[in-house]
């Protein structure tokens, strides 16, 4: 469902643009309420926060809500929430409000009232029909810290409760008498050893975090009761409340007709048919070269904008590089193993050895033909870790569901019978339990064993290691790049884009510095080979990702190198795990950064190398921040990306921001300040660039909405052509108002002379342009590109109506 962009129009939903903001105790309402006024003069039209919905005690991201009928208290509640939205209404901006309804928190029962009352009272709970568990049998927790630890479990003086250490469980009525373990046999509920969650837990989780148990939104009462409070704040102040961002779709039960319950109830408060509603779905990149989309059924304007990400980081990888940054990645790792055969093998020892309760539960709905259980549960495996895509969202999606057959037939000729027999039950009714089992458990499959294992084990090129990437797909063409952003434009002009998000492995700028490598291999591969025999890891693997991570995302600290590396490490499961830790491994990896830090002449090294990178990175990021802002789409701008911001996965990248800075620097642009060229990547010249650009292009998107429609790509001609990258919108063909223009690939550029005569042809021969980003006039219909971009390698031209 695609709203309409761009018209100007005060009744339109979709805002200009979005800026995502992270909330949490450090970073409150109060907070958020006091920074309207900031984005507003940035130019942003709508606040985009995470989940304001009451999450567990202390929580710094809001997706482990454990009450969805008010506001997060411990970040100013309903107060503090209605403060945020007046003020966003004084400003003219909207919101957007981010939803969690696959799955909620219960690592902390008594402040989770439907969890606490489903321990305490099982199937005669009030809440007995909200989770997806299995009542038939004691509901399993694993919080022990070994199984003899049931002898550590206490009771309360009133002895209602449970205690293991500072964990607290109810007692059902009239059980309560004899010894904790003699109570703790009585309850409908079970505290188990930590380790039996993977095998043996009796309740869907997120992923593999037992702390998030699955809500069965597909039952219609456990909806209304789930989204009753969200949806009365969006009827209550519908002309600032735009619509929702959805979390993780591919966990629902039955995700499209969970989007159209909700679009109705949207339809009934005052944001009516015009309710902007997107999902966080990662869509696949498949074998054939061509991109998922979104199942036709569903009633969405988008996803958030993973495909955009890809396509806007891979433009500014020259592909040319491949082959040497490969040969660089196989000396040091001594292996040459395609993406495909990792991604098999991670998912493999997901299904094997982490979601083995999901993979058994979904054998046992299997029909039986005379298979021992053992070979069930392979083909079971087999076939969860063969789908092209996170999922096949029956019956639109049979011809995902296919081929992962044929692909996991084919892999093992002696499973292909039982792994039909899967496939013609879930055909024969995609509404069985074996067919939502599978769906729901490919999606997990999928992430745990590919954005969180493989993009920490095949690291050649951790630029492409992205969420919703593809790494063995070595950059974007300007041609596939315009092709997409067509499509976005004709078909989901709506969809919000993104560069950067919470859930991110790497931030957009350590991306385009990291863009760089492709263009640099050698200088690359010399200094890898130099610094990593200097500095070992216990894993080749790491080091490749190490000595990435530390020049992209240079400076940076020893203690933010060694969480992210520890972290990372776990991840891979190569060398050591967060489920099997080895603690020399452990200990080599947690002393490297102090160790590569401590040293003058490593970091001399390492200066040197990103001094000869950081100014064409820098030029990557201001190209893909000015293609974000100026495409298809709405733009989302996360926290603090404004000025340039190196970032590692969470936790790094929720760092606190400094918006003090920011708003001084935004002053000094009002005041006439064109930033210029600095030595020094922390000084207010290099920083204040891409705040110039941002607010450039937020600006122009909020104020002037009429020249954000369709698309045309822009020739450019002469002898550094590819170098380039433009696109033209706002009016037909050939009569547009704004062009964008963008460098590409510029160590290149700079080793091959420059622009030298360079041109960009304007549409129509029109000249009475003006560059947004400089506020200069531009001379000719067909500027030299040695001009246009002599101050910056981008430019935003728009020439009166």
């Amino acid at each position: 469902m695609n709203s309409p962009v761009g018209s100007g129009s005060a009744s339109l939903r979709v805002p200009a643009s979005t800026y995502r903001l992270q909330l949490s105790p450090a970073q409150d309402l109060a907070a958020a309420t006091e920074l309207v006024p900031y984005l507003a003069e940035l130019g942003v039209g709508a606040l985009y926060c995470s989940p304001l919905l009451q999450p567990a005690p202390g929580s710094t991201h809001g997706y482990d809500v454990v009450d969805p009928t008010h506001a997060n208290d411990e970040i100013g509640g309903e107060p503090g929430r209605v403060a945020l939205v007046a003020a966003l209404r004084e400003a003219g901006m909207r919101a957007l409000l981010d939803l969690v309804p696959n799955h909620m928190g219960v690592a902390v029962p008594a402040a989770n009232p439907s969890w606490w009352s489903l321990l305490r009272d099982g199937s005669g709970s009030a809440y007995a029909s909200w989770y997806d568990v299995d009542l038939g049998v004691p509901l399993l927790v694993p919080v022990l810290g070994s199984p003899e630890d049931v002898a550590q479990l206490s009771l309360s003086e009133d002895r209602s409760e449970l205690r293991y250490y500072e964990h607290r469980f109810p007692v059902a009525p009239g059980t309560g008498e004899g010894t904790a373990q003699e109570v703790h046999e009585r309850q409908h509920y079970r505290l188990v050893h930590w380790r039996r969650g993977n095998a043996e837990l009796t309740y869907r989780r997120f992923f593999d975090v037992s702390d998030l148990a699955a809500v069965r939104v597909d039952d219609p009462a456990v909806f209304d009761a789930t989204h009753a409070e969200v949806l009365r704040w969006v009827a209550a102040d519908p002309d600032v409340i735009s619509g929702l961002r959805i979390d993780h779709p591919d966990g629902l039960t039955a995700p499209g007709a969970y989007l159209r319950r909700l679009r109705a109830r949207l339809a009934e408060t005052g944001l009516g048919e015009e309710a902007w509603l997107l999902v966080e779905k990662i869509t696949s990149q498949r074998a054939d070269g061509t991109t998922e989309a979104l199942p036709a059924s569903w009633p969405t304007d988008g996803t958030t904008g993973y495909d955009a990400l890809r396509e806007l980081c891979g433009l500014f990888v020259d592909p040319r590089g491949e082959s040497l940054v490969e040969q660089v990645a196989a000396e040091h790792t001594g292996t040459r193993e395609r993406l495909s055969v990792a991604e098999h093998a991670a998912k493999r020892l997901v299904t094997d050895e982490i979601l083995v309760a999901e993979v058994r539960r979904i054998a046992a709905l299997v029909p039986a033909a005379g298979d021992e259980p053992e070979v069930v549960r392979d083909a079971v495996a087999e076939l969860l870790g063969a789908y092209p895509v996170y999922r096949s969202y029956l019956p639109e999606g049979r011809a995902d569901l296919e081929r992962a057959v044929d692909t996991a037939s084919a892999a093992r000729p002696e499973l292909a019978d039982v792994i039909r027999r899967i496939r013609t039950a879930m055909l024969a009714d995609p509404d069985r339990e074996l067919t939502r089992r599978v769906e729901q458990t490919s999606g997990m499959v999928t992430a745990k064993g590919v954005e969180d294992t493989t993009f920490y084990r095949w690291n050649r090129f951790v630029a492409l290691n992205e969420v919703g990437g593809a790494p063995d797909r070595f950059g974007v063409t300007p041609a596939e790049f315009h092709a997409a952003n067509a499509r976005r434009d004709a078909s989901s002009p709506a969809a919000m884009t993104t560069l950067s998000t919470h859930d991110t492995k790497r931030s957009e700028d350590v991306r385009a510095r990291l863009a760089v490598l492709s263009e640099l291999t050698a200088e690359w591969g010399a200094f890898l080979r130099k610094l990593s025999a200097r500095h070992p890891l216990p894993s080749p693997s790491l080091e490749l990702l190490a000595w990435q991570s530390v020049v992209g995302a240079w400076p940076l600290t020893a203690e933010r190198l060694g969480g992210y590396l520890t972290k990372a490490a776990k991840e891979a499961k190569l060398v050591t795990s967060h489920v099997d830790p080895v603690p020399e491994v452990d200990e080599a990896i947690a002393a490297w950064p102090a160790a590569v830090l401590g040293s003058r002449e490593t970091v001399a090294d390492i200066e040197a190398f990103v001094r000869l990178i950081d100014r064409f990175g820098r030029s990557n990021a201001l190209g893909q921040k000015l293609l974000q802002l100026a495409g298809p789409g709405v733009p989302d701008v996360y926290q603090g990306t404004e000025l340039f911001e190196y970032s590692l996965v969470d936790p790094d990248n929720r760092r606190p921001v400094d918006f003090t800075r920011r708003r001084e620097l935004l002053a000094r642009l009002d005041g006439g300040w064109l930033p210029g060229e600095s030595d020094d990547p922390e000084s207010d010249d290099v920083r204040g660039t891409k705040l110039l650009v941002t607010a450039a292009g937020l600006r122009l998107r909020r104020f002037r909405p009429e020249l954000f429609w369709g698309y045309a790509p822009v020739p450019v001609s002469g002898p550094a052509a590819e170098h380039a990258v433009a696109f033209a919108r706002g009016g037909p063909a050939g009569r547009e108002h704004m062009v964008a223009v963008a460098t590409r690939l510029p160590a290149g550029l700079e080793a091959d002379g420059g622009w030298r005569d360079t041109v960009l042809p304007l549409p129509g021969g029109a000249a009475d342009w003006t560059d947004m980003v400089t506020g200069t006039p531009v001379e000719g219909s067909a500027p030299r590109l040695s001009d246009l971009l002599a101050r910056y390698p981008v430019a935003l031209l728009v020439r009166p109506a």
